[in-house]
């Protein structure tokens, strides 16, 4: 199958500009921390959650950016078997967008409300409701994982 480069590309640079905006609330949140917070409260929202959210949140979108890379350059040696699995693997429900913000504190980061609305204007490339399940990750009043312990 040929892909419509236009349109690969399209995606290629939504997901760059968001992971950009993405990456630099990390280091916001590193920088307001003094470092990656790795221990301590482990609650929704804390700052622990909130910055594996975040990290979870570019990672699943440097992984999607990665697959629509390799379906372009398939594409464009002509190599079409390999670029249809690398437009599959890109189009594959993304593991942590949006579920990452679930940890996030509230109000989210002004980069990663923009790298959010960014990617749900791809929800016609994804092949999934993600404009949905974006609105409402970006209309949740907290963070919800992890559940409180009982």
């Amino acid at each position: 199958m040929i892909h419509d480069l236009n349109e690969v590309a399209r995606a290629g640079r939504v997901l760059n500009e968001a992971l950009a905006l993405l990456e630099s609330d990390r280091k916001r949140l590193e920088q307001q921390y003094g470092g990656p917070p790795l221990r301590g409260d482990g609650s929704a929202g804390s700052p622990m959650q909130t910055w594996s959210g975040t990290v979870a949140l570019a990672s699943s979108t440097r992984e999607h950016l990665k697959w629509v890379v390799l379906a372009a350059g398939y594409t464009s040696l002509g190599l079409d078997q390999r670029a249809d699995h690398a437009m599959e693997m890109a189009c594959l429900k993304p593991v942590q967008i949006p579920s990452g913000t679930d940890r996030i504190a509230r109000p989210l980061g002004e980069a990663t409300v923009r790298a959010l609305e960014l990617l749900r204007d791809l929800d016609d490339f994804f092949g999934w409701d993600i404009k949905l399940a974006i609105d409402a990750a970006l209309a949740a009043p907290q963070a919800t994982f992890p559940p409180p312990r009982d």
